[in-house]
């Protein structure tokens, strides 16, 4: 899942001071200074867990959720991205891809080597992680036990490579404050290909989860 062949996961990795250079985006001076007041992923996370899990059929720009108070898994991704780029980082996502289940859909960001990750969750383990995973593929086997769905089964199968949202700056331009929907990142995310996390045989034999770890998983967990 790269914007390109050509690009491989480090080369769209650039230093916290290049990217710097490259937020004043459309985002109005004072949003900016919202966003930078978060100060950390961590902020980021914070900001996001304060926002109701909405459930409707949307995919707000940053604006847009910042506006509204409230986001899904999509919106909440595409919105840490945004505010990550603000602090100077990349603005990354990465997508987890699940079979009997949605996929999801994560902010990423990279510190001393290792990766982390941000993300808005109706599960509630399906969040935030900090930045000590040496490889994407760790990062993603981190959610492997509380990826599951209602009947308890463990559905997570394969995560994508970064896609950086600074390639729609030119074809798409002020996508951070769009008033649209942002479903050309979701059309995106799903045409690229993913890398598998398990062996079909390890697949079949996988069991489900108990009934606490299910239920920890959906406190706050909000239902349709």
């Amino acid at each position: 899942m790269c914007p390109s062949r050509s690009t491989s996961s480090t080369s769209i990795i650039s230093s916290r001071s290049r990217w710097g250079k490259l937020t004043a985006s459309t985002f109005s001076p004072r949003e900016r200074r919202v966003l930078a007041a978060l100060r950390t992923p961590a902020g980021v996370q914070h900001a996001l867990d304060a926002m109701p899990y909405h459930l409707a059929s949307t995919a707000w720009s940053p604006r847009r959720v910042w506006q509204e108070r409230t986001a899904h898994c999509l919106e909440g991704a595409i919105f840490a991205a945004a505010a990550l780029r603000v602090l100077g980082y990349p603005p990354l996502l990465l997508d987890l891809e699940a079979v009997q289940d949605t996929d999801h859909v994560l902010a990423i960001y990279r510190e001393r080597g290792h990766w982390g990750a941000i993300g808005k969750s109706n599960f509630s383990g399906l969040r935030f992680r900090a930045p000590v995973y040496r490889t994407l593929r760790e990062l993603a086997l981190s959610y492997f036990e509380d990826y599951v769905n209602l009947r308890g089964e463990r559905t997570l199968r394969a995560y994508s490579r970064p896609v950086n949202l600074a390639r729609f700056d030119r074809t798409r331009p002020g996508w951070e404050t769009s008033d649209g929907d942002l479903w050309f990142v979701a059309a995106h995310l799903a045409e690229l290909p993913h890398t598998r996390l398990l062996p079909r045989g390890l697949e079949r034999r996988l069991g489900r989860v108990d009934q606490r770890s299910l239920a920890a998983g959906l406190v706050g967990f909000r239902q349709q």
